[in-house]
């Protein structure tokens, strides 16, 4: 009898898992689908786009700038005029037509290195976009994971339960073959029965809250919410992570760290825009251009000309207020600021990297006890059936036996899940999660 009913409770997990030809998402494919639809990936992936298009010569102020010109201006008058030799002249409705065309030229050729600095300041914008990308990716794999593992929990427990209930209903056989031989009173029946009760209304809601779990998982995959899905129970732990080896690499490639080291060089670049207003501006001009009048009264009834002009311009800030001087030491001070949030920035991720080292470790050695519980645990309510079987037990000590089964699997799947999510952490503070 023990072996038909551990048969029935492993029918039951395997069943749970496979029906209704449901399609297994496994933690890889999850992440794949997360980075190719999540919401937030993309969004930072046309930031990143805007950053990439901005990085130019031009945006830098490097280039010159043509551009071509037309002015055409008309009037109907009626004019009088006087003329130095005493001649009268008048004309009711006179025309005079202007026509200007042509194509300019202007170049900044030198502004105190500051077309310089801009440039650089857009190619380090543009690695800041490629940061922003890569802390966003971080993120959102983080939380698949730590979803997806929740659900894997919540799914192992939802098993036991139906393991629960199968030896629930085992249980309410035998009271009810005991009973009906009068080795066993009514009493019995009932409370085995109000038992299976319980554990049908705490599977309901296992149930509920996982159906609830996946949607989460799919809103966050961007897909439809009522894509039901398997998922792999086997939680896999990486216990050889070395706490010196994850310092090393959180200083190199914390996508937090980076970025702030990242906002000191900028403005570092912004400095260096502000002091190359102590320069003068070069600037040439060039362009050629066409021009036709005319002129209905007066000493020349039509002129045309065209020609090239050209020239250089120069300007210098003699004196502003003292606003150069005072955006300078602007400037300096957010360098100093940008240097300081990054001894911040450090220490907040070395204090983060060591807490959650320890707890990696402390979940690490709960994963091993609760296993062992779970076996003792498992071990007892075999011994406890085969027991209740022969009738040398009652029915609320067998309870007892399920009951401490049942919280000791469910210590087992949350010691687990903790410590994959302590893993997720860590891997997340030094910039590389791997699934």
């Amino acid at each position: 009898m023990l072996r038909k009913i551990w048969i029935i409770c492993s029918l039951v997990c395997c069943m749970s898992q496979w029906s209704s030809g449901q399609e297994l998402l496994t933690v890889k494919t999850a992440v794949e689908v997360a980075l190719e639809n999540n919401y937030d990936i993309r969004l930072t992936k046309t930031v990143q786009k805007i950053a990439r298009e901005n990085n130019t010569y031009g945006a830098a102020g490097m280039l010159p700038t043509v551009t071509g010109d037309l002015s055409n201006n008309n009037s109907v008058q009626n004019s009088n005029q006087l003329q130095n030799n005493g001649v009268e002249r008048s004309l009711d409705n006179a025309k005079n037509n202007n026509l200007t065309y042509g194509v300019s030229l202007g170049w900044t050729i030198f502004d105190g290195l500051g077309m310089f600095a801009r440039l650089e300041k857009l190619q380090e914008l543009e690695k800041q976009g490629d940061l922003q990308m890569k802390r966003t990716v971080l993120t959102t794999v983080g939380d698949v994971i730590t979803l997806y593992y929740t659900i894997v929990e919540q799914q192992n427990m939802l098993s036991a339960l139906d393991s629960s209930i199968h030896i629930s209903n085992e249980r309410l056989r035998t009271a009810q073959n005991r009973f009906s031989i009068g080795k066993a009173a009514k009493l019995e029946v009932l409370n085995v029965q109000v038992n299976l009760n319980e554990d049908v209304s705490l599977r309901l809601r296992q149930a509920e809250r996982v159906k609830n779990l996946k949607t989460s998982l799919n809103s966050l995959l961007a897909r439809e919410l009522d894509i039901d899905f398997m998922v792999d129970t086997v939680v896999n732990i990486d216990d050889a992570l070395v706490y010196s080896d994850l310092l090393d690499r959180a200083n190199q490639f914390n996508p937090d760290l980076q970025l702030i080291v990242l906002n000191k060089r900028l403005a570092e670049l912004d400095l260096k825009t502000v002091k190359a207003g102590r320069y003068p501006i070069v600037r040439v001009n060039t362009g050629y251009n066409f021009s036709r009048s005319e002129s209905s009264l007066g000493f020349v009834a039509s002129a045309n000309s065209r020609g090239l002009n050209y020239g250089l311009t120069a300007s210098v800030n003699i004196f502003d207020g003292f606003n150069q001087r005072r955006n300078e030491r602007v400037a300096k001070i957010q360098v100093d600021n940008a240097a300081l949030q990054i001894e911040q920035q450090r220490l907040m991720v070395h204090t983060n990297l060591k807490t959650a080292y320890e707890t990696y470790l402390t979940n690490l050695e709960l994963v091993k006890l609760e296993e062992k519980n779970e076996d003792i645990a498992r071990q007892n309510l075999n011994i406890t059936l085969a027991k209740y079987t022969i009738g040398s037990i009652s029915s609320v000590e067998f309870r007892d036996a399920q009951e401490n089964f049942v919280n000791a699997l469910s210590r087992f799947n949350t010691a687990q899940l903790q410590a994959k999510l302590s893993e997720v952490q860590l891997k997340e503070l030094i910039g590389q999660i791997d699934f």
